[in-house]
């Protein structure tokens, strides 16, 4: 019930919402109402009451809250199994744990904080408590190994597009998963498979997002590659609104791909590339390859031209540019 009081006020967000029209809703009396309230005010929310008016929601805890995320969830399935925690070691161990004991599909796991961050090739992914979204999801489709790559595809789009609805950012997807603004990257994401007879059993998707970061959560290293949305866009914003928007999209990338494959989910990544057409140098694991790259095959390949008019595919590797 906290879930739907909570959703009531943030509908009516600046505005005042009476307690005979909270019971009446929910067809409880005017004492459980007054409970509830009680409740999220202990979770960090702020309200003012009026006796003539009723209740005005002022502002929520800085800390990520299960309540107003599940509240703010505009999904049938995903994410709604949700686990949040203060600090872990990472959330991909945490989703692996959840999925080898028989998790459903679509359950979250999200922390403020991540002592060992995963990112991409073994690197440490920064995840300072309570300024990012750090979650990872499980996934069971019903697909072989070899269209794993296509997820990892999918789950770029599925982010790319909610950040630049929740922003004005101009962010762009490089090659294979990476966001960036400004040429700086602020986000990542980790896929991790789990296979039986080359039939997926389950994937991890893990997704950093360097929401609300400021200059000072950065090694001086990173601050020449990396920024976050905060400090390219000058707003800080709601982590809440932000998973929930990924998780909508998501959710409907993900349907589609399902029903009619990896056609849509090409279209809609190479329209969001920033690694198209431009010379680039990658690095795989028998040397480096120099070229064009000019979009994606039908398995989610990399099509790479080569000075001598070669087209190669090109499934893992680094990409640079000269």
């Amino acid at each position: 019930m906290s879930e739907q009081v909570l959703r009531m006020f943030l509908d009516k967000e600046g505005e005042y919402v009476s307690g005979e029209a909270i019971s009446r809703e929910l067809q409880v009396s005017r004492t459980a109402v007054w409970k509830k309230i009680r409740k999220l005010e202990e979770e960090g929310y702020r309200f003012e009451a009026s006796r003539k008016l009723g209740y005005k929601l002022l502002s929520g805890p800085d800390r990520l809250s299960a309540v107003k995320l599940q509240a703010m969830l505009d999904t049938r399935w995903l994410g709604r199994r949700l686990h949040l925690h203060d600090t872990v070691d990472s959330t991909q161990h945490v989703a692996r744990r959840l999925a080898e004991e028989g998790a459903p599909e679509g359950t979250l796991v999200i922390a403020e904080q991540q002592l060992q961050g995963k990112g991409r090739l073994g690197r440490r992914w920064e995840s300072p408590k309570g300024k990012g979204v750090w979650l990872s999801l499980l996934l069971r489709p019903k697909l072989s190994l070899q269209r794993s790559p296509q997820l990892t595809l999918l789950t770029a789009v599925a982010l790319c597009r909610a950040l630049r609805r929740l922003t004005e950012l101009d962010i762009g997807i490089k090659w294979p998963n990476d966001l960036l603004s400004g040429g700086k990257k602020l986000s990542g994401i980790l896929l991790e498979s789990s296979a039986e007879e080359e039939r997926l059993s389950y994937v991890i998707a893990g997704i950093g997002i360097s929401a609300n970061l400021e200059e000072s959560d950065y090694p001086p290293e990173l601050l020449e590659k990396a920024a976050s949305l905060y400090m390219l866009g000058g707003r800080k914003l709601d982590r809440h609104q932000i998973v929930a928007s990924f998780m909508k999209e998501l959710e409907e990338l993900y349907e589609l791909y399902m029903r009619e494959g990896f056609c849509p989910i090409r279209t809609l990544w190479e329209a969001l590339a920033v690694s198209l057409h431009k010379h680039a140098v990658l690095t795989t694991p028998q040397g480096e390859l120099e070229g064009v790259p000019v979009g994606l095959d039908e398995n989610g390949a990399l099509l790479l031209k080569m000075d001598n008019g070669e087209v190669l595919p090109v499934f893992s590797a680094e990409m640079g540019w000269p």
